[in-house]
C-alpha cells in the first residue's frame, strides 16, 4: 500500500504542475508529498523528476514510469466509482424508447413499478416504431422486438417473441384450416407493414411471401381484421395470446412457428454502466421472466 500512496503522489505531482499544488489535492501537507515522491525514487533506484525552484519536469525515466502510472491510477479510481455507482440508488432521468404497443401495455408499467422503488428517479417514455438512434437522440435505453441487426450497442433478452398464425372461428368455418405453408396461397393473408411471414422449416428460417386483400401499418387494426373474420394474421403472442385463450381465434401452422426472435433491451456500450441503467435492466429482466 506504500508502494500505491508514493506512486500517487507522483502522478499528481506531475499532473498539477507542483508540489504544494498536489498536496492541496491530495489534502496533505507539501513535505508529505515530497517526502513520498523521494521515496518513490529511492525505491526505483532511479530519479523521475528534475527539481528547480521555478519548474518541474520529467526525467526520460519519469515520462516512462508516469506514462504507465497515470493509467494505473485512472483504472484504480474508475474502479472505485463503478464499485459506487453498483451500490447506489438510481439517480437522475432515465429515457426510455420502446415499441408502441409493447411498450404501452408491458413496459410502461414495469417502468411505473420501478419509480415506485426509486421515487427520486425521472422518468420519460418514447413509444415509436421507428428505429432510435439512441447516442444521437439521447436515450438511455430502448426496449425492441425481432432480430437485432448488428451495431455498438449491448443487448440483454428480456424474453421471447413468439409469431402465431392466426384467424376466427368465423373464417375457419367458410375456409380450411392450412396444414402447410404452400395452403397460404389460397387464402387471404392479412398485411401489416411487410408482405412476407417469418417461419421454421427443418430448423433453418423461411421467409414467405403472402398475399391478400386488406393491409395496415397497424398491429391493433390487423387483430381487429383478424377477430372480425377477414383474413389470416401473424401476430406476435402479446396481441393474439388472450384471444387464443377465449377460442376467439385459433392457431395454425404451429409446428412451423419462428421462435428465434426475443424482446431486448439496448443500450450504448459506456466503460462502466450507470446505476439507473443497470438496474432498471436487472428489473426487466427479473420481471418480464416471472411474467
Amino acid at each position: 500500500m506504500q508502494r500505491w500512496d508514493r506512486i500517487e503522489a507522483f502522478v499528481e505531482v506531475v499532473r498539477q504542475g507542483s508540489f504544494s499544488a498536489a498536496a492541496r489535492h491530495l489534502k496533505v501537507s507539501g513535505s508529505h508529498v515530497s517526502r513520498l515522491v523521494a521515496q518513490l525514487e529511492g525505491s526505483l533506484e532511479t530519479q523521475l523528476l528534475y527539481r528547480t525552484t521555478r519548474r518541474l519536469s520529467l526525467t526520460d525515466a519519469g515520462t516512462l514510469y508516469y506514462d504507465r502510472c497515470r493509467h494505473l491510477l485512472d483504472g484504480f479510481r474508475e474502479a472505485e466509482t463503478a464499485l459506487n455507482d453498483f451500490q447506489a440508488r438510481p439517480r437522475g432521468t432515465l429515457r426510455l424508447t420502446s415499441a408502441t404497443t409493447f411498450g404501452e401495455r408491458y413496459i410502461a408499467p414495469l417502468v411505473n413499478d420501478f419509480q415506485r422503488l426509486h421515487p427520486q428517479l425521472e422518468v420519460q417514455m418514447h413509444f415509436t416504431n421507428r428505429q432510435v438512434d439512441l447516442i444521437d437522440e439521447g436515450y438511455d435505453v430502448a426496449v425492441r422486438l425481432g432480430i437485432l441487426k448488428d451495431s455498438s450497442l449491448i443487448a440483454r433478452r428480456l424474453g421471447e417473441r413468439r409469431e402465431y398464425v392466426v384467424g376466427s372461428r368465423d373464417y375457419f368455418e367458410r375456409m380450411p384450416r392450412p396444414h402447410s405453408l404452400a395452403e397460404l396461397a389460397s387464402h387471404n393473408c392479412l398485411l401489416g407493414s411487410r408482405d412476407s411471414w417469418l417461419f421454421s422449416v427443418d430448423g433453418a428460417r423461411r421467409e414467405v411471401r403472402v398475399s391478400g386483400r386488406w393491409q395496415a401499418n397497424s398491429g391493433p387494426a390487423l387483430l381487429d381484421a383478424a377477430l372480425k373474420g377477414l383474413g389470416l394474421a401473424q401476430l406476435p403472442e402479446y396481441y393474439v395470446a388472450p384471444h387464443l385463450r377465449s377460442g376467439e381465434l385459433i392457431s395454425v401452422l404451429d409446428r412451423h412457428q419462428f421462435t428465434d426472435t426475443a424482446v431486448w433491451a439496448v443500450y450504448p456500450r459506456h466503460r462502466h454502466l450507470s446505476a439507473k441503467v443497470r438496474q432498471f435492466v436487472d428489473f426487466l429482466v427479473e420481471r418480464l421472466a416471472a411474467d
